[in-house]
């Protein structure tokens, strides 16, 4: 289909996303039109692992469903990848695209049992949600240089503390990776720039711990229950030394603390660039190198700046930074009702009756001719209308006309979504020549309840995911999971329209008609 090879292949924008979703919820329909629930159909559908690039298929619509969902939280984060990050609604933009990529995924994960393939397993997909969420952090991180200002002891004492929560993040990230069951999986390039991340960071949370202390001007008696309330928050154990209170007000402590935290942050930095070393493909990044280097030869140079030739302390170990972010990342699971989609197959019929969870007889086409007391049959409801009732003996039943029969057409008319007095009108036009009615029967039922089933509304830097392969996702989802990824909720049943004819019969149900 055209349609799927477009969902294949989308473009990297919000049109992208939106025909990723059209399709998955398109999805809904053929589910429901065409794969019966007790047996699955001779259709493959092929997708390509998202790592490996490895071919897989499977007969399951889940399949289906499941890849498609990746590729829309991989979406996600290439158009995160590509927000200029430099700008506050760059960074709002991304950290929204973040946030529904792991949403995507984390909707996956919760939906889809005992998947063989690696990228959708629980561990692959846990995996990728943490990572999202660092992107999140790091960006919220970006934003606040922007937001602060850099010369408040409490503004850097925050950027220290959201540097450290970035840091832990992507520590957490990189544990995940290097987990049995991924670290095989997932690139080498990858592991590496999380771990390099996790360490520019600590170093960074280091930095502006020393840029607070040293270049900030010790407090007024007016500013010092604020900061020493901060304070007493920021590091994970305390200081040796002099008191709090002391610490603050003594710009000859205050600086051998921040000293101290300068010696970590630039071992940090040296570890960082350390393990950057080890990968030749992050050797070839430009950029990373430079931010790197960067970052270093600034806390050297703040370093020389506040050592003293006299100094002859040996500088203590400085405690690390404890973790804090003024906005937690959210995960946003997929939106599905905010696109609307109109069943490709519409002229089937209603789902209500015209569904793959039905069973039905060859469709028939019977000519009736009208009797002196009419058809000799009840109708009832609509859309299509059914025959509750046949006389025996009457025009009906002499053409073969029964009960639970719903008509599908009158004079070749397509009638399976016509209202009830639509189908009468017609009934009503024919002559002499009587009518050709076309029939169906569902298998086992003799006269079935029509109930509407429609679909629930669903609701609820970085760029490391980028996809040489076009976003040629795939997995190998188990059969059993087949239904498992949409619910779908069942509407009430549908009011039965009728009308009356002045014929007597004792059969007429209270919302049926004779004809």
């Amino acid at each position: 289909l055209p349609f799927r090879q477009a969902m294949r292949t989308p473009s990297r924008n919000e049109a992208g996303l939106e025909l990723l979703m059209e399709y998955y919820n398109q999805l809904y329909f053929l589910d429901s039109r065409f794969f019966p629930p007790t047996k699955t159909l001779g259709i493959f559908f092929h997708w390509y692992d998202s790592l490996t690039g490895v071919p897989s298929h499977q007969r399951a619509l889940a399949f289906e469903k499941g890849s498609v969902l990746f590729n829309l939280g991989a979406l996600h984060t290439q158009i995160g990848a590509r927000q200029d990050r430099a700008s506050l609604p760059g960074l709002n933009q991304a950290i929204d695209a973040f946030q529904k990529a792991a949403g995507a995924f984390n909707y996956l994960k919760e939906n889809f049992s005992n998947a063989p393939s690696l990228d959708m397993s629980a561990a692959s997909l846990t995996m990728l949600v943490r990572l999202m969420v660092a992107q999140v952090q790091e960006c919220v991180f970006e934003k606040m240089t922007l937001l602060r200002a850099q010369n408040d002891f409490l503004a850097r004492l925050q950027l220290a503390q959201e540097a450290a929560r970035v840091e832990e993040v992507y520590s957490l990230v990189h544990q995940t990776m290097s987990q049995p069951h991924v670290k095989d999986y997932v690139p080498f390039s990858w592991t590496t720039m999380v771990h390099v991340k996790s360490e520019h960071f600590k170093a960074l949370s280091h930095y502006f711990a020393a840029i607070a202390l040293c270049d900030c001007p010790a407090p007024s008696d007016a500013e010092l229950p604020e900061q020493e309330k901060a304070f007493l928050q920021f590091h994970v154990t305390m200081p040796e030394g002099p008191s709090l209170r002391v610490l603050l007000q003594d710009p000859e402590e205050r600086r051998k603390l921040g000293k101290a935290h300068l010696k970590k942050a630039i071992m940090k930095h040296e570890e960082a660039m350390r393990i950057h070393g080890l990968c030749k493909i992050l050797r070839k990044m430009d950029i990373l190198q430079e931010v790197l280097s960067f970052a270093h030869k600034r806390s050297l140079s703040k370093y020389s700046e506040i050592d003293h030739e006299e100094d002859f302390f040996e500088t203590g170990e400085a405690p690390d930074i404890h973790p804090k972010t003024h906005q937690k990342p959210e995960i946003k699971s997929p939106n599905f009702s905010q696109v609307k989609v109109t069943d490709l197959f519409h002229r089937l019929g209603p789902l209500s009756v015209f569904s793959a969870k039905n069973k039905w007889y060859p469709a028939r086409r019977v000519h009736l001719m009208r009797g002196e007391n009419g058809f000799g049959f009840t109708l009832r409801g609509d859309s299509p209308v059914l025959i509750a009732g046949v006389i025996p003996g009457g025009c009906a039943a002499e053409a073969g006309l029964k009960e639970g029969d719903y008509i599908i057409s009158v004079n070749g008319k397509d009638c399976k979504w016509s209202k009830h007095a639509e189908v009468v009108q017609l009934l009503k036009s024919t002559g002499k020549e009587g009518v050709d009615i076309g029939v169906i029967t569902l298998q086992g039922s003799e006269c079935p309840k029509a109930v509407d089933r429609k679909a629930a509304a669903m609701s609820s830097g970085s760029g490391m995911l980028k996809s040489n392969k076009e976003n040629s996702r795939k997995s190998l989802m188990n059969s059993k999971s087949a239904s498992t990824l949409l619910v779908w909720s069942k509407k009430s049943k549908r009011s039965k329209k009728s009308t009356y004819s002045g014929v007597p019969f004792t059969a007429v149900g209270d919302n049926e008609a004779m004809y």
